[in-house]
């Protein structure tokens, strides 16, 4: 398939792929509302993207506030309170790790908005003191007004999509969806994943998977200081050249489902659409462990089809300087991550 062949395909692939789970799930839009569920996936993604840099903000100004104090007052023109600015630095960075823990909930959000209401009052006294640099405390009045207005836009953005019945984060599970176009045939592909034993190819993270029977598999996956964690999975769903479905079994350590659906297109290739969820051990906080530790979990995801694209078109993976672990797939930053 030549290279023309191939882009056409890559960039029709998200469409498709949205069409299809229409068609499979009624909370999803149908295909001629595609477009609109497109948009709003979009504004789903920057929203949750400025609750992580609002989250990473907040352990920033905290960390500064609890360990450079005096030098922070000098900056913003406050007298200095070296007690209270340590434990406004607590309260930041309270606030940044639980939205860093729960990025698409609103109410790590409020809080922050809670902070800039008390951190305004307290300029606010400080430039009504003879002691402080007005010319300083409004310029920082200023700043903290800018960071307030984005803190409210987000949380109320983060409340409308919890209102609409969008994704939810409350048990700090992670839920990642991915499509790529891949220039052969639906059954071949459909055959290369369905041969649980060829996932570590592709998935970095995975030691191994070793099918038990026709419908489960014993998984290990890599966990750090060369550690690892097991679980067992059992096969859901399975139409085959269509769908696969797979699930963590009752009472696993690791909680974690996917969806794989091969999708024709034209005759000339297939459209591979991957819906992933995963709970970490040690709920919110293994969450929290690895959204501090780990990539972005549909950066990893698609780093792991694009070797599957490589893998199932060419029969091989290329490798960089002789590596060939390569990169770390998506669930060593969820799964070995969350183990820690």
């Amino acid at each position: 398939m030549n290279e023309m062949t191939t882009a056409s395909l890559q960039n029709e692939a998200n469409t498709q792929a949205a069409q299809t789970a229409g068609r499979a799930a009624q909370n999803r839009p149908r295909n001629r509302r595609g477009s609109e569920w497109q948009r709003n996936k979009y504004k789903d993604k920057t929203t949750t993207q400025l609750s992580t840099s609002l989250g990473w903000l907040s352990i920033g100004l905290g960390a500064v506030e609890a360990l450079a104090p005096r030098k922070l007052s000098d900056l913003i023109g406050v007298p200095e309170q070296p007690l209270l600015f340590r434990a406004l630095g607590a309260r930041e960075i309270a606030s940044g790790l639980a939205i860093l823990a729960q990025p698409h909930r609103p109410a790590p959000v409020w809080s922050r908005v809670i902070g800039d209401a008390i951190d305004l009052a307290l300029l606010g006294t400080a430039l009504r003191s003879a002691n402080g640099n007005q010319n300083k405390i409004l310029v920082t009045a200023a700043a903290v007004g800018g960071i307030t207005a984005l803190d409210v836009i987000c949380s109320r953005q983060l409340a409308a999509r919890t209102r609409s019945g969008q994704q939810s984060d409350e048990s700090g599970a992670l839920r990642v969806q991915k499509s790529i176009a891949i220039s052969r045939p639906p059954e071949d592909c459909y055959t290369l994943w369905r041969s649980f034993a060829n996932l570590p190819r592709f998935m970095k993270h995975l030691e191994s998977v070793r099918e038990i029977d026709s419908k489960r598999q014993h998984w290990v996956a890599k966990a750090p200081l060369g550690g690892t964690v097991e679980w067992d999975a059992e096969i859901t769903e399975e139409k085959q050249n269509e769908v696969l479905g797979w699930r963590s079994l009752r009472g696993s350590d690791v909680q974690h489902s996917g969806t794989v659906r091969f999708m024709p297109y034209r005759g000339r290739g297939t459209v591979l659409s991957v819906d992933m969820h995963y709970s970490p051990p040690g709920g919110i906080a293994g969450a929290l462990t690895a959204r501090l530790f780990g990539e972005e979990p549909e950066v990893q995801l698609q780093d792991d089809l694009r070797r599957f694209k490589q893998i199932v078109e060419t029969g091989e993976l290329a490798t960089i300087e002789g590596q060939p672990h390569g990169e770390r797939g998506m669930f060593y930053g969820l799964i070995s991550k969350g183990k820690r």
